[in-house]
């Protein structure tokens, strides 16, 4: 998987399956966690993902679904747990530090 500049992170897409609970959840706590930094989070069906993303966070379960809708040059950051999972703190880190996403 490539990655991506975190500078050029403009929107996040957090997919799901049902959009209902936890992942709303996780959009809302990324929201705060970069808040200031310019970038749009917002909440999406996993089947219908934005054209316009640069990063999609999923469930690791829907990675496979997710991967069919990301864009093309968009990141997928597949994780397990819903909060404080690591792979999204490494997602936060990297965009809060200038460092590359993904990859």
């Amino acid at each position: 998987m490539a990655g991506i500049d975190s500078a050029a992170v403009k929107k996040i897409v957090i997919a799901c399956d049902a959009g209902m609970g936890s992942s709303v959840m996780l959009a809302s706590t990324l929201r705060k966690q970069l808040k200031g930094n310019g970038i749009e989070v917002v909440h999406s069906p996993v089947d219908q993902i934005p054209a316009d993303a640069d990063v999609v966070v999923t469930h690791a379960g829907l990675a496979a679904r997710a991967r069919k809708s990301t864009p093309e040059g968009a990141v997928l950051i597949p994780f397990q747990v819903f909060i404080g999972d690591p792979a999204v703190t490494k997602l936060v880190n990297a965009i809060k530090s200038g460092g590359v996403v993904g990859g």
